[in-house]
């Protein structure tokens, strides 16, 4: 059966969301409440899901562009020298008041997350209105700016990500009217639902393409009253942080070009499997050819791109 692909005209990807700066600390286990657990290893690496995205297309060869926040400690970073290396164009707020975004990360022994978030510079996206994009991924942000991207666009994907809690049900139900694709895990379509008081099949009938990510279960794509299953990638997993911000990645870089959703979902699931090999949410992101390699290993040829970008 053929599935539908994207035939707009854009060059470019645009992703809305979070820059951040990622303290990623591993623990034997998770504590409860009032309790404590040992920090056994430590990393402060690059990340915020919205620049994981850019970074992740840029490596994969496409065009992006990253419209962020960040703060005084930005400017003239190893972070910035990064996104300029990539040819990533910065379409930022600058708050001097503020530090960029920080993510604290806790990972167990069984693989288990606990992660807590200071925006800093990104409460700028409260006090500014966004631009009008061809084709742009709303990641972590402010639910409403997210809003006024998604009426804005012309073709628009949506992952509410570990904000999803701040998400009204007024706000899902306006995004969900005008997206053209949804991307979350389990948790966040629970959620979701919860807030909206509807089940998955509810929210698959109001998007073109609803994307459900399981982890180490692959990924459901929901289209059409229809429900595919992604296998995951068997590969060492050494950190599991970034791995759903690589899968959109991989998918929106194969999007553009015009890849049919299975094809972008499959290339999806590869750029996810090299993520978590590594620690850190860019520290293993791979480029086109080395994607392509593994592709063909374990779905079988990878077709030319339909478009020429």
């Amino acid at each position: 059966m053929n599935y539908w692909s994207y035939e707009g005209e854009a060059d470019r990807i645009a992703v809305v969301g979070h820059t951040a700066f990622d303290h990623i600390c591993k623990t034997p286990y998770l504590p409860p409440p009032d309790g404590s657990a040992p920090v056994v290893k430590r990393d402060l690496l690059f990340g915020g899901g919205a620049a994981n995205i850019a970074t992740g297309i840029a490596m994969l060869g496409q065009q992006a562009t990253l419209v962020s926040a960040v703060g005084n400690d930005f400017a003239g970073s190893a972070y910035e020298k990064k996104m300029q290396n990539l040819g990533i164009f910065m379409e930022s707020y600058h708050v001097q008041s503020e530090h960029t975004a920080t993510a604290f990360i806790f990972t167990d022994d069984d693989g288990k997350q606990m992660t807590f978030f200071e925006w800093g510079a990104s409460r700028a996206f409260a006090e500014n209105k966004p631009s009008s994009f061809p084709f742009v991924h709303m990641a972590t942000a402010d639910p409403i700016y997210n809003v006024h991207v998604a009426h804005l666009a012309s073709f628009s994907s949506f992952d509410p990500g570990q904000d999803v809690l701040l998400y009204t049900a007024d706000h899902l139900k306006s995004l969900l009217s005008c997206i053209d694709i949804l991307i979350a895990n389990r948790h966040e379509y629970d959620t979701m639902c919860q807030t909206m008081t509807c089940t998955r099949q509810d929210i698959a009938e109001k998007v073109p393409l609803a994307i459900e990510t399981l982890s180490g279960d692959g990924s459901i794509l929901r289209i059409h009253g229809d429900e595919i299953h992604i296998p995951a990638i068997s590969v060492e997993r050494v950190d599991p942080s970034g791995a759903g911000d690589a899968y959109r990645a991989g998918f929106l870089s194969a999007c553009i070009q015009g890849y049919d959703v299975v094809t972008c979902a499959q290339i999806g699931t590869v750029t996810a499997s090299f993520v978590v090999s590594g620690i850190g949410c860019q520290t293993n992101q791979c480029d086109w050819m080395t994607m392509q390699e593994r592709y063909e290993t374990v779905f079988g040829t990878l077709p030319r791109p339909p478009r020429t970008l």
